[in-house]
């Protein structure tokens, strides 16, 4: 690192190395840790991000006055050091890049003295609790795995950058204060001052936005985007997140695939040695069937097969009912799982299927050569058939779902996760990476309790060219041009061609219940833009977030993010959110009702 900029320091804490031995240099930054080896000699590690070097206050190289200081510190303190390098005596510490000299003080300065700290940085035995990390998280950040994160990150939307700048995009911004419009989560509103009554919204995405660079002829453009849902936050989802946004012009779907498929081989390439090779194609139903969700996770087995036809004939009713009501069944060979699980454990299965709508959980297992526990005695004629069909071995447990096939995909899908975390059957994090890209989703899905098609991804997706005319006679059946980028399970990228056309945007909006007047209200603009020569064009958005959670093998969204939210979206650290003086809400024409004030 050149710190030739700085009158503080000469050198990181993790950069000198035995070439620099008998040159002096001066050290900043924490004190790690103090050793004190009888009278006159004391070790010291100080710590920056870079690193770990060993200083010596050794009585017979130093004043009294610097080992005097040197024997006051205490962990966390911030000091300078400067003195010669020299190799160890003792031979060198493998364990640290800096490991083969030390820094022999000869004048320490204090820059600042630390209280005695809620927690130490580098406490390995006693990770404190998420919500004293959050509140203290200055201190947090300053563990060395956060450091690693934090440099992860920065690396990752780097290469970002360079990959995209080098293939002609121009990097854009997009305002923060936008119109409220329908993008599938509720919106964080500001309210203006300026215009009382009236209200901004964060931006969920700069969906609108990026199509009107497009129609602009900016061609190619990407933004590292903040975007904002007022939802629940879970493990890999915050309320406040960031995205690499990108849009093409005179694109069509396998353009925009090729290249963020090359994107994420840099991206791995650079961040974690892997070379991914070619990155495969799977359509939505195709991963439904076989997996039974639209994400699936392919570094194991434990695939959906589908048994309706063989079951059929067994008068099983809980299968039969299934079918004659135009459902399906399906199964999950286990193997070796009647050995391993215990009737205790599938018992919990099938507890664990029924918050997902499943009524409960058949099962048989084979046993020298029939089934035998379960729904033995309903399944023993079909056995051939279904050992053949699901290549079972004595030994097997296989576990069936019979209802509508979305309910039934969705059980089986999350027991799939479930049996594969319970049997060790996910590799270790970074030993096996399989993407994945799905496409051909549904464009429109029917909702139920609203009487109404909702768009699967949004409502500016365009259907694939020869699904048009299904629009206005079967809208079930129209696929769109969209697609969904999957690593290990994790939905990581996600987009679409767009419809440029006006007319196409209007029968969209108007299958999804937007009429003319709405869309005009909520999306005139865009509508006008497109009025005025739109470019065939699509894009994609990309998780940063989850990506660097990927590569940083953590599972927890708030490690990668500097300043997080809980998962009430409180930031504990600084409080957000709070009540605000009264003469702000009135500038703002607001009135909060008694129930909502705290207190």
């Amino acid at each position: 690192m050149d710190t030739s900029g700085s009158s503080l320091r000469t050198h990181t804490c993790g950069e000198l190395r035995a070439e620099h031995a008998g040159a002096d240099a001066t050290l900043a930054g924490w004190v790690d840790s103090t050793r004190r080896h009888g009278e006159g000699l004391i070790f010291i590690d100080l710590r920056d991000r870079f690193g770990v070097t060993q200083i010596v206050a050794d009585g017979d190289d130093c004043s009294p006055e610097t080992l005097a200081t040197a024997d006051g510190l205490h962990g966390e303190d911030v000091i300078a050091v400067t003195g010669p390098v020299r190799r160890r005596d003792g031979g060198a510490n493998p364990r640290l890049a800096t490991g083969e000299i030390e820094l022999v003080a000869r004048q320490i300065r204090v820059l600042n003295r630390a209280d005695h700290p809620p927690f130490f940085p580098t406490d390995k035995d006693s990770l404190p609790n998420e919500e004293l990390r959050l509140r203290h998280r200055a201190l947090d950040l300053r563990r060395p795995p956060m450091q690693r994160l934090l440099a992860l990150r920065s690396r990752v939307a780097q290469t970002m950058r360079r990959h995209l700048d080098a293939r002609g995009f121009l990097e854009v911004e997009t305002p923060n204060l936008c119109k409220s419009t329908p993008e599938g989560a509720r919106d964080f509103l500001v309210p203006s001052r300026l215009q009382p009554g009236e209200f901004y919204a964060l931006p969920q995405s700069p969906q609108i936005f990026k199509q009107i660079l497009m129609i602009a002829g900016v061609d190619r453009y990407f933004q590292i985007a903040r975007c904002f849902r007022d939802e629940d936050p879970r493990a890999d989802r915050q309320a406040e997140f960031t995205q690499l946004d990108l849009e093409m012009s005179f694109v069509r779907r396998d353009d925009v695939i090729a290249l963020v498929s090359d994107l994420f081989r840099e991206i791995w390439r650079d961040a974690a040695g892997v070379d991914l090779g070619d990155i495969p194609v799977m359509p939505y139903a195709e991963a439904l069937s076989r997996f039974g969700t639209d994400r699936p996770d392919t570094r194991f087995g434990l695939e959906l097969a589908d048994v309706s036809e063989i079951v059929a004939s067994t008068g099983f009713r809980v299968f039969t009912g299934a079918l004659d009501a135009g459902g399906v069944v399906k199964a999950i060979r286990v193997p070796a799982g009647g050995a391993s699980l215990t009737r205790k454990q599938i018992d919990g299965y099938a507890e664990f299927v029924k918050q997902f709508g499943a009524g409960g959980l058949p099962y048989v297992k084979l046993e020298q050569g029939a089934f035998a526990t379960g729904v033995a005695k309903f399944l023993e004629p079909a056995r051939e058939a279904l050992a053949a069909a699901l290549d079972l071995e004595d030994g097997d447990l296989v576990v069936f779902g019979a209802d509508t096939a979305k309910i039934v995909h969705r059980a089986l899908g999350e027991l799939r996760l479930k049996l594969a975390r319970d049997l060790n059957l996910i590799p270790p994090h970074g030993e096996r990476w399989d993407f994945l890209w799905v496409v051909d989703f549904p464009l429109l899905e029917y909702i139920e309790e609203l009487g109404r098609w909702d768009s699967l991804h949004h409502p500016f997706t365009a259907p694939k060219p020869e699904q048009a005319p299904l629009l206005d006679t079967d809208p079930a059946a129209v696929i769109s041009d969209a697609y969904d980028l999957v690593v290990n399970g994790s939905e990581v990228a996600g987009g679409s061609v767009r419809i440029h056309s006006p007319a196409l945007q209007e029968r969209v909006f108007g299958l999804l219940g937007i009429g003319p007047d709405e869309a005009r209200a909520k999306f005139g603009f865009l509508l006008d833009a497109l009025r005025h020569g739109a470019p065939p064009h699509g894009g994609i958005a990309v998780g940063l977030d989850r990506v660097v959670m990927h590569l940083g093998g953590t599972d927890n969204i708030r490690d990668v993010i500097a300043f997080p939210k809980t998962q009430t979206g409180a930031d504990l650290m600084s409080g957000a959110p709070s009540a605000v003086d009264p003469a702000q809400l009135d500038e703002l024409h607001i009135a909060l009702k008694p129930a909502d004030r705290r207190g």
